[in-house]
């Protein structure tokens, strides 16, 4: 025997089904929504050089912008060493999730293929471009105990003592710059190789080398200490830190120009639209007041872009850079 519905009950039981039916439509949405929420937990950025350099502290800074956009904790991670490819292969490898990210350069990205004969990863195949964070040039700097107080004498000294002279670097931008100095000058300096160029740095205080060129957020510091001379700028126009300090083709070295530049990577099958998500984080980043400090203290100019332009301006520097190695006589190891 059936009980009859009374009908009030009736109609909570269709408010009831109608409540049901609708959260049972809007559960898979919410789900979804949620689930392209980004960045939902703590990104880690890995940087492919010590702490300390322009890598790192571009790293940092950013980091802490993005963490206030998100509200989400950014970890720094560096794995210095191999000239990058440490931490290139590491990313590279990396769930594609758009949790783990390469904040890195021209080293790792352009140079790389030039100067090895067998790389951990390729820099095109298994990388996703996110956006550039920055371009900048790099400072030719001696102790401040040296005697040469200009490129010039430097390089008549240079010319004088073959092989005498040696230069530190820590990266591919910092061991190309040297090289197209020899090579523009006509000099024979050896090279010295560091994982990184505050490495570097610390011999070159302790006169366990002769010179290096370095990122400017690297040698400034130590030129506004007293404790290296700076004797010239890599790129066309003079740094705005040191506006006194000539360019080394003002110096006298006619065509040098050599710069670098900084930007984001992620696993090669990161989906898009985590792609296009972080792009757009970074580049409000890259804006933003907390990194600020870190471009006016490194001279270093605002750099963002869509990851289709990133991948053009890769392509570009890749040809570019194989030309000056190919140019400076140096053999793949």
């Amino acid at each position: 025997m059936s009980t009859p519905i009374h009908p009030n009950s009736a109609r909570r039981w269709a408010l009831g089904a109608g409540m049901a039916a609708v959260l049972a439509v809007a559960a898979p949405a919410a789900f979804a929504q949620n689930a392209t929420k980004y960045p939902g937990k703590t990104l880690t950025f890995v940087v492919p050089f010590a702490a300390g350099s322009a890598t790192d502290q571009i790293a940092r800074a950013l980091g802490q912008a993005l963490t206030q956009e998100t509200g989400q904790a950014v970890v720094v991670e560096n794995k210095g060493g191999a000239s990058g490819m440490l931490a290139a292969q590491s990313v590279a490898r990396a769930p594609a999730d758009g949790y783990t990210v390469l904040i890195t350069t021209n080293t790792t990205h352009a140079a790389n293929e030039h100067l090895y004969k067998k790389l951990p990863y390729d820099p095109v195949k298994d990388f996703a471009p996110v956006t550039g964070l920055g371009k900048g040039g790099q400072l030719l700097v001696v102790n401040a105990a040296a005697p040469y107080k200009s490129v010039k004498e430097l390089v008549d000294y240079a010319k004088a003592n073959p092989g005498k002279l040696s230069f530190g670097s820590g990266s591919s931008s910092s061991r190309m710059a040297g090289e197209m100095l020899k090579q523009l000058a006509g000099v024979d300096i050896l090279h010295v190789p560091y994982k990184s160029n505050p490495l570097a740095l610390t011999d070159l205080l302790g006169g366990q080398i002769d010179l290096m060129i370095t990122d400017v957020s690297t040698g400034v510091p130590q030129v506004q200490a007293g404790k290296l001379k700076a004797l010239g700028f890599s790129t066309q126009e003079r740094s705005p830190m040191l506006p006194d300090v000539p360019t080394i083709e003002q110096a006298g070295i006619k065509g040098y120009n050599m710069g670098y530049w900084f930007a984001a990577y992620l696993p090669a099958a990161t989906p898009p639209q985590l792609v296009s998500q972080l792009s757009n984080l970074l580049g409000k980043a890259v804006e933003s007041k907390q990194a600020a400090g870190f471009y006016a203290q490194s001279g270093t100019s605002r750099w963002h872009g869509t990851p289709d332009e990133l991948a053009k301006f890769q392509a570009q520097e890749t040809a570019k850079w194989g030309k000056v190695i190919q140019a400076a006589g140096i053999q793949p190891e």
